[in-house]
């Protein structure tokens, strides 16, 4: 809910521009170049040697080289993993108290540096600053909630059918957790990966992608001061199909947690199925966004706005398609259309920026040749539709909305990931469930309505993990984050999500008279 409500502030207390032209580019300011920082694994409480082979990370708003990092290798993959395997046993016997001070601590850390840390998130990813911020602060928030449940998660004790006897259900930790994190929110979801894992008595390896690795690692830098100890959490980072499927296909972990793409979750849960490893999956998303006659119409799109523009649409759970009821459709796609291109866009030191590029040239190229398709199909295009040309660097794409579209189009049914919303209409509320949950994703869902019967209604009708009424995407960390169909397996945050890193075993204790 904070992460949600910060966020609307910052990418609604700005001034909007005359709906008539795309928004120019924020007043920029020069971002200087330095020499590229390297970075090396961190395996057992320090900082490896140098490595053979490394990766550059590039800035993408600027394509300045920010770093350079280990292109991790098999043997990495094995070092963190043993490192790991050794720590947890001492680990799991320290009381769960002592884990959760541990990661107070590490919340202090970062509060403390979190201006330089949402400065080198913002350069790695093209974030704006304001969500930079945000990230950092969630990701200490985050420690700081799982600080609180280490006195709190508990077994039971269950009624026996034999006479003198008691079952005891115990909560243990399962061991070795290896955390595959994304490049998009890669601070907050190693936090999500960690903190649970921690204070339930796991030990961990993070592979962090290789595209926004740097503020990971200097995370990692405090690791020792807030009284980590060694091998208890190792953080390494390199090429997937080199030390990520090391770390995914190895018998050590007792769960492999991951956040990412579908096919990468199928990757990893067929190399997991060899040792039948547990899998905890955060996949892809196609979220639909409900706008029913009665709706609020300018809170309906100031909350879908806000979430498709935010980290320029390149979050799993926002907003990807747009049903809205034809009585209002005309004015609420007039409004929608307004906002889109009215976005200010930019670099992250621009000056009331409300969007940014995209992470790499991959990435805008795969936005613009879904666009291209879509057109091609028979789309409208109400706003933006191609790269923007207000940029000579940077990977950026107009806000853009499209009509005109038809249920089984690509656009429609697969996940953009890039700041592009297509629009259709529909007369019934039970037209439109079957639109919305014709989807081979099912992680997030909205409705914007002002009647309760409906609100009812959408609560047993969406077929997707999580549904937001009359709000932005964004889950609260003491809710439960969990996708289905495609969009995963297990899940993150609250109880539910620490019980993903506890094994159960069960204790019959027959006594005598």
């Amino acid at each position: 809910l904070k992460l949600q409500f910060l966020y609307l502030i910052a990418t609604h207390t700005l001034l909007t521009l005359p709906s008539h032209t795309m928004a120019p580019p924020a007043k920029r300011q020069k971002m200087s170049a330095s020499k590229p920082k390297l970075y090396t694994q961190f395996i057992d409480g320090k900082f490896m040697p140098a490595p053979a082979e490394t990766i550059e990370v590039e800035n993408p708003s600027t394509h300045e080289i920010l770093s350079r990092v280990p292109k991790g290798t098999v043997a990495d993959a094995e070092a963190a993993l043993a490192a790991a395997k050794r720590a947890q046993p001492a680990w799991e016997a320290t009381p769960a108290a002592s884990r959760g001070k541990v990661l107070a601590k590490l919340a202090t850390l970062i509060r403390a540096k979190a201006d330089e840390l949402a400065a080198s998130l913002a350069k790695e990813q093209a974030k704006i600053m304001a969500l930079a911020k945000i990230e950092i602060d969630c990701a200490a928030e985050y420690l700081d909630y799982h600080n609180g449940m280490a006195r709190t998660y508990e077994g039971e004790i269950v009624n026996s059918d034999n006479k003198n006897e008691h079952i005891y259900v115990h909560r243990l930790p399962i061991g070795v957790s290896v955390g595959v994190c994304p490049w998009n929110f890669p601070v907050f979801v190693m936090m999500r990966k960690i903190a649970p894992a921690l204070v339930t008595g796991n030990t961990v390896v993070v592979k962090t992608s290789e595209f926004t690795p740097n503020t990971s690692f200097d995370i990692a830098a405090m690791f020792n001061e807030a009284g980590v100890p060694p091998g208890v959490i190792n953080v390494v980072t390199g090429i997937g199909s080199v030390i990520g499927a090391a770390l995914t296909a190895s018998p050590v972990p007792g769960i492999i947690s991951m956040t990412g793409s579908v096919a990468t979750g199928q990757h990893i849960m067929r190399a997991a199925a060899a040792n039948m490893t547990k899998v905890s999956l955060e996949l892809g998303g196609k979220a639909p966004c409900v706008v029913m006659a009665d709706a609020d119409l300018e809170l309906a799109a100031d909350a879908i706005h806000a979430s498709r523009i935010c980290f320029s649409g390149q979050v799993c759970n926002c907003a990807e398609r747009v049903y809205v009821q034809e009585e209002v459709a005309e004015k609420f796609s007039k409004l929608l259309v307004e906002k889109m291109r009215n976005t200010k866009c930019g670099v992250p030191t621009d000056e009331g920026v409300q969007m940014c590029g995209l992470v790499n040239k991959d990435q805008l190229d795969k936005v613009s040749a879904m666009v291209e398709r879509a057109v091609a199909a028979g789309a409208k295009v109400e706003c933006g539709g191609r790269k923007n040309p207000n940029f000579k660097a940077g990977y950026h794409y107009e806000p853009t909305v499209l009509t005109n579209v038809k249920q089984t189009d690509e656009i429609i049914q697969q996940e953009v990931f890039g700041p592009v919303l297509p629009i259709m209409t529909f007369k019934t509320w039970d037209e439109v469930m079957t639109l919305a949950n014709d989807c081979e994703f099912g992680l997030a869902s909205s409705v914007f309505t002002t009647n309760a019967n409906t609100v009812a209604k959408a609560m047993t009708s969406f077929k997707f993990g999580e549904t937001y009424i009359n709000r932005f995407h964004f889950e609260a960390i003491q809710g439960f984050h969990a996708g289905w169909r495609k969009s995963g397996l297990g899940g993150a945050d609250g109880k539910h999500g620490l019980h993903e890193y506890l094994a159960t075993r069960v204790v019959y204790w027959q006594h005598q008279e």
